[in-house]
């Protein structure tokens, strides 16, 4: 429809002979800035006072993010007729850059980029939204990873389905996710001779939740987690690299075979099966309302798209919409204290369905446990990931000493940054850390990092003290080769010592990252109202719900409790089809 739209304002445009005042002579002019992950070059066709072609390259930017800025915002800037249009939504630093590149093209080009904004074309604005009826045996509301885990199941019980984002992008807070899911008992455990157990992966998650969690659900997870490792196997997503993380007993985290972020990597294997399938979500598309029937049950869910209203009718509708960790209004609601705090969060995850089910009388548990994620670099607000640590990076404050298991879980390591000097720290590592860490790139590509040949060069890029930082890391060598940390206690991420150059560091500090509160479910996935009642027709999964994580969610686990809770809600969904 988008691209329709804008063929239609330049066809009007050139028919009418509108010569539009500002734009430079016919021609085709050029112009790159840099993007997220590299260079962003823009190409625009100028005829007849019109821009008629666009074209955008930006390769090196982020499939599902960035990416859709670059495939995406040819169309608007044709349909508006200026270079200034809005950004895609959690894609900033890339619509930025192509903003900014369209704008220098067409003004080294003459063009009066401000008479171009007076004549701005925008025929969506002008169109009058449709109101339209879909049916289907069970829609979907977000298309992040629980989402589309959910969907996917659906399809393979045999059900038609819809799938709805309200983003111009799906993967929601899973395109976030950099470490890994946590399983245990799985085959690859076994293959790689790592002994774990289902009731040692309750009991951690128990430990790290502060026992807030409902371990029913814990052990939901827990106990589907390496059925849900086979079935990624089966869709194309092998998570075969088993490393620690923190809070866990054992190695855990199940990994992408080259240490990549695992979350874009299932991003990408959920929308290649939901093409296979022929499932394609319903981008740009709000859900803003669940429909009830005569008798109270949920029914469907009220949509807005840009072009049209929508009401779908579906015997069950999943949430799995997310958490509101993007949301600062509503998460101060619950927590003051962390006003102004950076988050990590997709811009999507704003609690509309969670405003949404308490809207039909769901309850709520846990709505005001909300964690921070210790390490994140505050200027990008990107988390570096827990494998990093995993892997044997060690944490230093200002004085360039260890202050802190690098392992305990997340709440107690940004307890401990925020009592440090500044209320930050910095992650270190090494050349060997970084060839086996493929997600580490990302963060020196987009200059995250400092490095240097000697501890002692490293220490004064960042400000510590020379002698002290490099006493901090051979000692910590000392403590990898006789595996006793006599500091901290460190016992876990300990197979390889820092001692190849490069060395580098990254500034860090907390930043939110994950609402553990959310919607009550049981562990089939039903959502439960203020009464301790099933919602009939109504279920949920993923950031959305709360119960499963408690005080403090840990790594690995928000993975598990996408795909593990994922499946479980689109079986559920698809036997309520009568």
């Amino acid at each position: 429809m988008k691209k329709i739209l804008a063929l239609f304002t330049v066809l009007c445009l050139l028919c009418c002979g509108a010569m539009a005042e500002g734009m430079p002579a016919d021609g085709t002019y050029e112009a790159e800035a840099q993007g997220f992950g590299g260079p962003v070059s823009v190409s625009l066709t100028v005829e007849g006072g019109a821009i008629t072609a666009v074209s955008i390259k930006g390769d090196a930017e982020t499939p599902g993010l960035g990416g859709v800025a670059v495939e995406q915002m040819d169309e608007q800037i044709l349909s508006a007729q200026t270079p200034n249009v809005d950004g895609i939504a959690g894609a900033t630093v890339t619509s930025t850059a192509v903003v900014k590149a369209a704008t220098e093209a067409l003004t080294a080009a003459g063009a009066d980029i401000a008479a171009m904004d007076a004549n701005r074309k925008d025929a969506a604005a002008d169109a009058e939204r449709e109101q339209k009826t879909l049916e289907t045996d069970v829609v979907i509301v977000g298309a992040g990873g629980a989402g589309m885990s959910a969907a996917i199941t659906v399809h393979e019980a045999g059900k038609s389905v819809i799938i709805l984002e309200k983003m111009a992008y799906v993967g929601g807070n899973t395109t976030k996710a950099t470490g890994g899911m946590n399983a245990a008992e799985t085959h690859y455990q076994a293959e790689s001779g790592i002994e774990d157990s289902v009731d040692q992966f309750v009991e951690d998650t128990m430990k790290g939740g502060k026992n807030l969690n409902n371990p029913d659900l814990v052990r939901a997870m827990a106990a589907n987690s390496a059925a849900a490792i086979d079935w990624l196997d089966t869709i194309g997503a092998p998570l075969p690299k088993v490393s620690f993380s923190g809070g866990a007993t054992n190695a855990r985290i199940h990994a992408p075979a080259d240490g990549s972020g695992v979350g874009g990597y299932l991003v990408a294997a959920f929308s290649a099966k939901l093409s296979e399938l022929g499932i394609e979500p319903m981008l740009n598309t709000k859900a803003t309302e669940l429909l009830r029937a005569e008798d109270g049950t949920v029914c469907g869910v009220r949509a807005e798209a840009p072009d049209a209203v929508y009401e779908i009718h579906a015997k069950s509708v999943i949430l799995a919409s997310g958490g509101f960790g993007a949301n600062e209004e509503m998460y101060c609601q619950y927590r003051p204290d962390l006003r102004g705090t950076v988050t990590t969060n997709a811009p999507g995850a704003t609690g509309d369905g969670i405003v949404m089910a308490q809207a039909v009388g769901a309850d709520l548990v846990d709505i005001e446990q909300i964690q921070l994620h210790p390490t994140v670099e505050q200027t990008t607000s990107m988390l570096i990931t827990e494998g990093v640590r995993g892997d044997g990076a060690i944490l230093v404050n200002q004085e360039g000493k260890r202050f802190i298991n690098e392992m305990e879980t997340r709440d107690v390591v940004s307890a401990a940054e925020l009592q440090q000097e500044g209320c930050y720290a910095y992650v270190v590592f090494d050349q060997r850390l970084r060839d086996g860490l493929k997600a580490i790139e990302k963060y020196v590509n987009n200059g995250l990092t400092v490095q240097a040949d000697t501890p002692e060069e490293l220490a004064k890029l960042i400000g510590c003290d020379p002698e002290t930082f490099a006493k901090t890391l051979s000692d910590w060598n000392g403590y990898v080769a006789a595996k006793n940390d006599p500091d901290f206690g460190r016992a876990t991420g300990m197979e390889e010592d820092l001692s190849v150059p490069p060395y580098y560091a990254i500034k860090i500090a907390p930043g939110i990252h994950h609402t553990m509160g959310g919607v009550k479910i049981d562990t089939l996935t039903h959502v439960i109202d203020t009464d301790g009642n099933v919602i009939p027709n109504l279920y949920a999964c993923g950031e959305v719900t709360g119960g499963v994580h408690g005080g403090n969610r840990i790594g690995g686990n928000a993975v598990a409790d996408i795909v593990v809770f994922g499946r479980i809600a689109g079986q559920q969904a698809a036997e309520n089809v009568k």
